[in-house]
């Protein structure tokens, strides 16, 4: 699960801060146990001690043999002495023991390459806070009302407005209950106030909810991103603008064709559009325009893709906006 920089970072920010935390507990409970018991601190030092004792010995004596005896003598007979002082004092090992955060990465977040489920539980949290500030915190399905769309059939498509935003929602609600299993890329396309916004917040909730990562940004802001990173000679800082778009579990995309369309945003679209596909990532995009605005709008490897490739949700009915 690629999640954006900024996400990534906080994340690893928090981990650092408790990892620190609980550094500075046990430190503290430690050195209770040692100010009370001052031989156990001792005993601790001198067990630790020991392979420099046996090196050194070896040195002066040459012989390794008696040393490493000597040493194993001696190690047993602290370690019975502080077994006992233990026993006395009603403690534990692990009360003199250094207590990770995670037993499965010992706070680092990693285990080997792959993201530890504790740094991963972070991430989740801190995009749960990202999508929070940018949409608002009010979407969700429950909140979705579909008695404000009309019932009177529309002459054009055949079916009512409610009708068909019933379907719509189902499928939205379905999207987000199945998306391990499918993913898949959804088109939402209608005039504007017809509740595309709302549903793709209510999906980026849903997804990221079940620890997916989930970028949601206006296309306007997308090529924004992609044509600051063309100033950057540093590879990897180019990358930090636009890595979160291509390898994130579900991008969805608000907005697109509102843009000034160039051959820069041309590129770009194509860029992300062709990528996700090739790697099977899913992809969400909302639109006011209509299936042959879009074929007018962008190239036929544009738009091919985005009607050939994404399952399209048409949305009818009247400007929810106004109305309310």
């Amino acid at each position: 699960m690629a999640y954006s920089e900024s996400v990534l970072q906080k994340a690893k920010a928090r981990l650092a801060d408790e990892r620190q935390r609980e550094e500075i507990r046990t430190n503290r409970r430690i050195e209770g146990i040692y100010a009370q018991y001052p031989r156990l601190r001792e005993i601790d030092l001198l067990l630790r001690s020991s392979m420099a004792k046996v090196v050194a010995a070896t040195f002066a004596s040459g012989n390794v043999e008696e040393a490493v005896k000597k040493a194993k003598e001696e190690n047993l007979a602290l370690q019975q002495e502080r077994a006992w002082i233990l026993e006395a004092a009603d403690l534990s090992e692990a009360d003199l023991e250094v207590t990770p955060i995670c037993h499965e990465c010992g706070g680092t977040g990693y285990v080997g390459e792959r993201m530890c489920s504790c740094l991963r539980e972070l991430c989740r949290q801190e995009q749960k806070k990202e999508l929070s500030s940018l949409l608002g915190g009010k979407e969700s399905f429950d909140r979705f009302d579909l008695t404000l769309y009309p019932e009177e059939k529309d002459t054009e498509y055949g079916a009512s407005p409610r009708t068909t935003m019933t379907k719509v929602f189902n499928r939205c609600v379905d999207y987000v209950k199945n998306f391990s299993q499918k993913g898949g890329n959804l088109l939402f396309s209608g005039a504007p106030g017809l509740g595309k916004t709302f549903l793709s917040a209510c999906i980026a909730r849903g997804v990221a909810e079940q620890g997916y990562s989930v970028v949601y940004d206006t296309a306007g802001k997308l090529f924004a991103d992609f044509e600051t990173a063309k100033f950057y000679a540093d590879g990897d800082a180019r990358e930090d603008y636009t890595r979160k778009y291509l390898q994130c579990d579900l991008l969805i995309i608000d907005d697109l064709g509102t843009e000034m369309v160039t051959q820069f945003t041309q590129s770009a679209l194509y860029q992300v559009v062709n990528t996700r596909l090739m790697e099977h990532r899913a992809t969400l995009i909302s639109t006011n325009l209509t299936s042959r605005e879009m074929e007018g709008k962008y190239p036929p490897q544009i738009a091919s893709r985005l009607l050939g490739s994404y399952e399209l949700l048409l949305f009818l009915g009247n400007d929810l906006r106004r109305m309310k």
